[in-house]
């Protein structure tokens, strides 16, 4: 298979510019990806790109990654109902960082391939224009119905939050920085996510009209979970690439707790196992759904990806001692036993923060954000103390729950776990 016919086989082509196909199968083609730096690290609802880009590489085509130093400051409209708050400088620097750290994980930046990745920082070029150059020069090029006709546009202003110009420019700018590498880096491709389509042509109508040049583009689908929740979501927030923010166990898990529909559509996006061998691992799995073999492999194989084999065995282990904990009451746990977990959040508390109301006690020691979330889970069964299920909305935690006079045991959930030591001072 080409990459293309690669590409919609996993399910990650939507939308594709005509001629796209017949380019990347004429010659070697440098294509890029936009990774906007609203954060320190990308969480998972990057993968699909990065994904792409390295696609694109085994191809035996050009990726380069572009950091949004410049746009970052901005914010991108699509899909968003309200603007977002600007960052500063000091923090998009950060950010940039970041990013550019995780991205060298996952493509090869070797200069002595030809085929080499390149990262590149819109800010390198858009901090040497000025304002009224960007409008004289390519802001006549494009127009302000097409620019309102985008959906992403159309949207915000129809909306009671409205747009501000500085984010109705923001297709301007990624129309540029597609022009840019087009003309200085000879770039004709770029890929996203579907809701860049509308960007990511602009980029390719100022091409046309401003260096008469031919340029290319196709997106992927956002990714959706079959039961309507967000993808990346979890109880605990977003599932973040740094294993500082989201430990590699929490990371496994989360593939390991996909449902066998999600499982079936995620092993092709998200891993680069060949169709027969997926196909083998779909069918095993249904002869027998209760051993997990789909979500397991695919479990497997993104997590080797994002943190490497040895982490991955880590998670496992985790896994399979926190499974053996489960069947052992919390007052038979040893201090080691406590004290080793792995795949537990630590949390530290004072004394006089306890003989109150669980409700009360989860919401303090943080675990919640507010007494309205705890008081929730507890009413759906989901909160355990020392292994036991809290059904009462007024039970006491005190120091006779202490497991050897210092610890609690706290469960949310199926699998966030939170050992709470207790200081006397």
């Amino acid at each position: 298979m080409n990459l293309i016919e690669e590409l919609r086989w996993r399910g990650m082509l939507q939308d594709i510019m005509p001629g796209t196909e017949d380019q990347l199968l004429k010659e070697k083609t440098s294509g890029y990806i936009g990774f906007d730096p609203t954060a320190d690290s990308l969480h998972i609802g990057s993968l699909v790109p990065i994904l792409l880009l390295v696609h694109l590489q085994r191809a035996g085509h050009k990726p380069y990654a572009l950091v949004g130093g410049a746009t970052g400051m901005v914010g991108d409209p699509s899909g968003k109902s309200n603007e977002r708050n600007l960052l500063s400088e000091e923090q998009l620097n950060m950010n940039v960082t970041g990013i550019k750290k995780q991205l060298s994980k996952f493509l090869d930046f070797r200069s002595d391939s030809e085929n080499a990745a390149v990262l590149v920082n819109n800010y390198d070029w858009f901090k040497n224009i000025s304002f009224i150059e960007f409008l004289r020069d390519t802001g006549k090029h494009i127009t302000v119905n097409y620019m309102m006709a985008k959906d992403s546009v159309k949207k915000r202003i129809e909306g009671e939050a409205g747009i501000s110009y500085t984010e109705f420019a923001y297709q301007l700018m990624q129309g540029f920085d597609f022009y840019h590498l087009y003309k200085n880096n000879n770039c004709k491709l770029q890929m996203g996510g579907s809701d860049q389509w509308g960007n990511i042509v602009t980029g390719t109508e100022l091409i046309r009209r401003k260096a008469g040049g031919e340029a290319f583009a196709f997106t992927c689908p956002l990714i959706k979970k079959t039961d309507g929740t967000k993808f990346g979501k979890t109880e605990g927030g977003n599932i973040w690439l740094d294993a500082e923010k989201t430990s590699p166990y929490q990371f496994y898990q989360f593939w390991l707790n996909a449902s066998d529909e999600d499982a079936e559509n995620w092993i092709k996006i998200f891993t680069f196992l060949p169709k027969e061998t997926i196909e083998n691992i779909v069918a095993q799995h249904k002869t027998d759904a209760s051993k997990r073999t789909l979500q397991k492999r695919l479990a497997q194989e993104i997590t080797n990806f994002v943190h490497g084999e040895v982490e991955f065995k880590k998670a496992i282990e985790v896994t399979e001692k926190l499974f053996v904990h489960q069947n052992v009451p919390a007052e038979n746990l040893t201090i080691d036993d406590l004290e080793s977990m792995e795949g537990v959040q630590k949390i530290d508390i004072s004394v006089t923060q306890l003989n109150i109301d669980v409700i009360s006690f989860l919401a303090e020691a943080q675990i919640f954000s507010s007494k309205g979330e705890a008081r929730k889970m507890v009413q759906n069964g989901g909160i355990s103390i020392n292994r036991r299920k809290v059904e009462d909305l007024q039970m006491q935690i005190t120091t006779e729950l202490l497991l050897h006079n210092k610890y609690l045991l706290a469960q949310k959930g199926k699998k966030n776990y939170y050992l709470i030591e207790v200081k006397q001072k």
